[in-house]
């Protein structure tokens, strides 16, 4: 209830290195950044490709912008560290 966010990190990960949210969850501690909730959005490819990593930096870019001036996050998917969804309002 109630704070503030601030990004402690980003991640760029293609879907087919996806496996499970217990693994990101670990991935992330290897990292040694502290986080309490994850946001989450996906990006479609063109003609059946994936995004490249530079194609994926402008919007991560707007993630950042957006968590930073406390914008509207209603667009990404929210998650706390057990996996449980949340909702901002």
């Amino acid at each position: 209830m109630g704070g503030e966010l601030t990004p402690v990190m980003t991640l760029d990960k293609p879907v087919d290195e996806l496996t499970n949210f217990a693994d990101l969850v670990i991935e992330s501690h290897q990292q040694k950044k502290e986080w309490h909730i994850v946001l989450i959005a996906a990006l479609g490819g063109e003609n059946g490709l994936l995004p490249s990593s530079d194609e994926s930096l402008k919007p991560i870019e707007t993630m950042i912008k957006t968590v930073e001036s406390g914008g509207n996050l209603n667009k990404y998917m929210a998650f706390d560290m057990d996996g449980l969804p949340l909702k901002f309002s």
